[in-house]
């Protein structure tokens, strides 16, 4: 397999990751692929820091299956690329605002402009795949993040979409957690503001539609 370049953002498209088959209730948006994360790995928060929270929350959920491999190894997207590692998500869909690694330079990460996200070609992008998925039987969408959340307000503003419940939960980078918590999350302990993240998380995926019974099994 073709080594991934560590350093160097590769700013290759990450497509969405979504069930090989069957129904797909709820669709998972981000900001943008992470530079050591999706941006190296190619699925879409496999790698990020922020992505670990969410797939513990899916697999606890019954919505992903994670190779076994993936808790032996260093939460890295190069590795997980050199690995081979593709999760199966079961009736959730991932994807991001944006699906590639914004970069001036190739070197820095950056968050995408106005003009990235609501550009023809990511708004063409984001009408596909929701179109897609509504075929499929998409019921609702979760936003982390602010750039997710307004992205999809103004998607839904110019082809209104009714009948999609939409969540919305902070992203859960550090910044996003401490936004939950009072006084800014002063005093507060890191591992517990990621463990409310996770519920608030989960809730809103199920609020969203999601049902266990969308897992289709072999």
């Amino acid at each position: 397999m073709t080594a991934v370049p560590a350093g160097r953002i590769l700013g290759t498209p990450v497509s969405m990751l979504a069930p090989a088959d069957g129904p797909v209730q709820v669709l998972i948006m981000g900001e943008a692929p992470g530079p050591r994360g999706a941006d190296k790995s190619g699925v879409p928060f496999l790698g990020d820091a922020a992505g670990r929270m969410l797939y513990d929350v899916l697999a606890r959920m019954g919505a992903v299956t994670l190779p076994a491999a993936v808790t032996t190894l260093p939460w890295d997207g190069t590795v997980f690329a050199a690995q081979g590692i593709v999760p199966l998500v079961h009736g959730v869909a991932l994807g991001n605002a944006f699906n590639q690694c914004p970069t001036d330079n190739g070197a820095t990460f950056r968050a995408p402009t106005r003009s990235e996200l609501d550009g023809p070609e990511n708004r063409a992008r984001l009408t596909h795949d929701l179109a897609a998925l509504r075929a499929r039987g998409l019921v609702g969408v979760v936003t982390l993040g602010r750039v997710a959340t307004r992205t999809l307000d103004a998607l839904c503003a110019e082809l209104p979409m009714p009948e999609l419940a939409r969540c919305a939960v902070p992203h859960p980078s550090a910044q996003g957690l401490l936004s939950m918590a009072p006084g800014r999350g002063k005093g507060a302990r890191m591992a517990d503001l990621q463990e409310a993240w996770m519920v608030r998380c989960e809730d809103a995926i199920r609020r969203a539609g999601y049902a266990a019974s969308a897992r289709v099994t072999s």
